[in-house]
């Protein structure tokens, strides 16, 4: 018991940083999509690619038929993507960040289906997959 007493901050700081590494863990931040699932629905059709990065980002490369809206205008267009709700939205930014924020606003609207792609574009080029400028 004295043990615990003598080192009571070293036990707390030890606390708080295991804690502070299972927290992103924890946190719900949409569903996301791996590579293969995201190339597989891609693949059989019936999928929206939205791009949440700033424009001069979008243009330097992006998936293929993906359109841009970038994540500080999504909450203003939101409704065009409305035609979209009864497919499957996948939202891609540069590392996966952005894109999970964008699935909670998309889920929020009302669209069923959406997810975010895992590792973003630095992982979708790191597997050579197709990039248009």
């Amino acid at each position: 018991m004295k043990f615990f007493i003598d080192n009571i901050w070293l036990i707390g700081l030890a606390l708080l940083s295991g804690g502070m590494l299972i927290l992103p863990s924890i946190q719900r931040r949409g569903q996301k999509v791996s590579l293969l699932q995201a190339t597989q629905r891609i693949n059989q059709g019936n999928v929206c690619l939205l791009d949440v990065r700033e424009a001069d980002e979008f243009a330097q490369g992006h998936l293929p038929e993906s359109r841009n809206i970038p994540m500080k205008a999504l909450g203003g267009r939101i409704g065009e993507l409305d035609k979209f709700k009864a497919k499957t939205v996948i939202a891609v930014c540069q590392t996966g960040v952005r894109s999970a924020s964008a699935t909670a606003q998309l889920k929020k609207a009302g669209f069923a289906e959406v997810f975010s792609l895992d590792g973003g574009l630095v992982a979708w080029q790191a597997q050579g997959l197709p990039v248009v400028k």
